[in-house]
């Protein structure tokens, strides 16, 4: 599943993962120039304030 940041750029959802240190998941996805991320799950999909203005932080495509 594909996503755009608030900021502009594409990204590709991977996988969701568990984090050995706590097991909380977290999101694993790829940008546009193939490097690799991750974040913690909860702020992947978080809504976050822009400008006075919420908006998700990564907003579906597919």
């Amino acid at each position: 599943m594909r996503f755009r940041h608030y900021k502009g750029g594409l990204y590709e959802l991977v996988c969701e993962a568990t984090m050995e240190s706590d097991l909380s998941s977290i999101i694993v996805y790829r940008a546009a120039d193939g490097s690799i991320w991750c974040r913690p799950k909860q702020v992947f999909f978080e809504i976050i304030e822009v400008d006075g203005v919420k908006v998700q932080r990564f907003t579906p495509l597919d």
